[in-house]
């Protein structure tokens, strides 16, 4: 059996507030602590109404001291939008704060639309993911030269080092990167256009032990839904169709019911769309998701299933988590 992980972008409801979602983060993470899950990983999305999950580093310490057992982490912080030293910083200090139960997952992407990327001052005129990860190890390893101007910045507390990182992507690049570096990966299934099997096979054949990892580490994110009958769970997902399907449009919503949902008035285009995500969503009973996801567990080699449940009814999403942990035979705490 994998491992069973969360990953939460702390859904906003229609009718609902987003302090409402991050309260239900903090309560869904306290379960999935008992339930034995591994991780909880919490995203980092900008100007998306629904998506309350904007500040990870913040939704980390409160997740981490509502939770005892659980690691928690990013899933992650678009290293892009930020500087490493301030990347470093708030890691070190949830490290201090909570000593071997932080992540520090890394992403490439801006996690929103190009202007609210141009607001968050990130760089316009290409990708500087690569130069602010070297400065970011850099940082933590104190290893500029004597002449580079930082080589006297310390990221504070300096006696505490940095969480474990981890590379996200959905594609070869951050796959090839991890296991050039020999850190941990984990590939975006929930969105990605690209096949898992092959990024993660490279990752695994291509790693080079490290300080941080002796032996590849995969995570698997995949987008859920589980109930207690099929039926039940493609109710809940018709949520999940119209989402993506407003999405395309450029609708920016919170979350519809699955009454709404189901009686929207969608085309034939939106239907082919919703045919083409469904090969990134996995529906129904526990038994149904089981054998769903096992022939892509297998293929990818994956060490570990990060699970992102994004459904409109909260005690339904506990329950879609409480049913795959008995699916995958994950013991509570």
């Amino acid at each position: 059996m994998v491992r069973l992980s969360v990953l939460d972008l702390s859904p906003i409801i229609a009718g609902s507030s987003g302090a409402t979602a991050l309260r239900n983060s903090i309560d869904l993470a306290a379960l999935a602590d008992r339930l034995g899950f591994t991780r909880y990983w919490v995203a980092e999305h900008h100007n998306l109404a629904s998506v309350a999950s904007s500040a990870p580093e913040i939704m980390i310490g409160q997740i981490a001291a509502a939770t005892k057992h659980i690691r928690v982490g990013s899933g992650g912080v678009m290293l892009s939008n930020h500087a490493p030293l301030m990347v470093a910083e708030r890691f070190k200090v949830l490290e201090a704060l909570f000593p071997g139960r932080i992540d520090l997952g890394l992403g490439r992407a801006p996690g929103t639309d190009p202007v609210t990327s141009y607001a968050l001052r990130r760089r316009q005129d290409g990708d500087d993911f690569l130069e602010r990860f070297q400065e970011l190890i850099l940082l933590e390893r104190r290893g500029f030269p004597a002449d580079h101007p930082f080589h006297a910045v310390h990221a504070m507390p300096s006696d505490v080092v940095l969480p474990p990182i981890w590379l996200l992507g959905s594609s070869d690049y951050s796959a090839q990167l991890a296991a050039m570096v020999g850190f941990g990966f984990s590939f975006a299934h929930h969105f990605s256009d690209h096949d898992a099997v092959s990024p993660m096979l490279s990752y695994r054949t291509g790693f080079k032990p490290s300080v941080t990892l002796d032996r590849p580490y995969a995570i698997l994110a995949c987008a859920v839904v589980c109930a207690d009958s099929d039926e039940a769970a493609e109710r809940l997902a018709a949520t999940v169709d119209l989402n993506w399907v407003l999405r395309t449009r450029g609708e920016r919503q919170p979350l519809a019911s699955p009454e709404d949902a189901l009686a929207f008035p969608y085309t034939p285009a939106d239907r082919a769309h919703i045919r083409q995500r469904r090969s990134r969503l996995f529906v129904g009973a526990p038994e149904t998701v089981f054998k769903q996801l096992a022939p892509l567990i297998e293929a990818t080699k994956a060490d570990e299933v990060m699970v992102t449940t994004i459904i409109y009814d909260h005690a339904a999403r506990r329950r879609s988590y409480e049913l795959l942990a008995k699916a995958f035979g994950v013991e509570a705490v």
